[in-house]
């Protein structure tokens, strides 16, 4: 049993973490209604006019809606490859299976920035315009990533005797993805998708090497920052993409809760059908 110091110590201690972690965001939050250009504290008068300027702002309407094509056409190559990538790792066996595996999960670990220079490089190389195409590609090669790794982890936990019965049955492929397969994934590819939406929407370093003259939202959030006038609409746009992280992400969560929930809920319902004491 731990003693008292110790947990309260620990509760100490994420409170101060988690403190340094959101503490700053509610104070862009606060900053956006801010009726002053300068950041000074304390904030003497509020408004919302900055929310109906960053509204008809030319350049934010713009960024943000090829962030948002960007991150929808992203998720969707990460769901379809990441899907794909992780059923042929999970059930076949084949030279360089491993290797597979290291290449697609690699993107995510090496530093922004190098992925950003090989990007590049790449499409400099093979005089591909820089545009939305460089784009999804870049943020592409992560996002498959997450899909991956979320489908591919939920098959690892599923069993292979639901599909092989379902074959013994008499169904044929598409019969058994459709009734055992996907209702086993499908939690697990809507939160990947998700999460991949999320990292895409804002996702800077690698947009900076592969956007060109196209602009999306962490790039206005970038450029404008060090423009003292512009700050007020930096904080409403700043505001904006907290809000859209936080819907994907907190579904994400909830349908990852919830998965485990029901996953206990079969594991109890098992054990009292064959415990009859319990």
């Amino acid at each position: 049993m731990e003693s008292r110091a110790v947990s309260l110590a620990i509760r100490v201690g994420t409170g101060l973490v988690l403190a340094c972690l959101y503490v700053p965001l509610l104070i862009v939050v606060i900053y956006s209604f801010n009726n002053s250009v300068s950041q000074t504290w304390p904030i003497t008068s509020f408004t919302t006019r900055y929310y109906f300027f960053a509204w008809h702002d030319p350049d934010v309407r713009t960024a943000l809606a090829t962030s948002l094509t960007v991150a929808l056409i992203a998720t969707l190559l990460a769901f379809f490859l990441g899907s794909l990538a992780a059923f042929a790792v999970h059930r076949f066996r084949f030279f360089g299976r491993n290797t597979v595996s290291f290449v697609l999960v690699l993107p995510i670990a090496l530093p922004g920035i190098l992925t950003g220079i090989a990007l590049n490089t790449a499409f400099n190389n093979y005089a591909i315009p820089f545009g939305v195409l460089t784009i999804i590609l870049g943020h592409t090669t992560f996002c498959i990533v997450v899909v991956y790794n979320n489908v591919l982890a939920r098959l690892r936990r599923t069993g292979g005797s639901q599909v092989e019965a379902s074959m013994d049955l008499g169904a044929d492929g598409w019969q058994t993805f459709r009734y055992i397969t996907w209702p086993v994934i499908r939690t697990a590819v809507i939160a990947g998708m998700l999460l991949a939406f999320a990292l895409s929407f804002d996702e800077i370093v690698v947009t900076n090497f592969t956007s060109g003259t196209e602009l999306t939202i962490p790039k206005f959030i970038y450029n404008n920052l060090r423009q003292p006038r512009n700050r007020p609409v930096v904080n409403v746009v700043a505001v904006v993409v907290l809000l859209v992280m936080f819907i994907p992400v907190y579904i994400a969560q909830r349908l990852a809760g919830a998965e485990a929930g029901t996953a206990a809920g079969r594991r109890a319902t098992l054990r009292s059908e064959t415990e009859p004491g319990l």
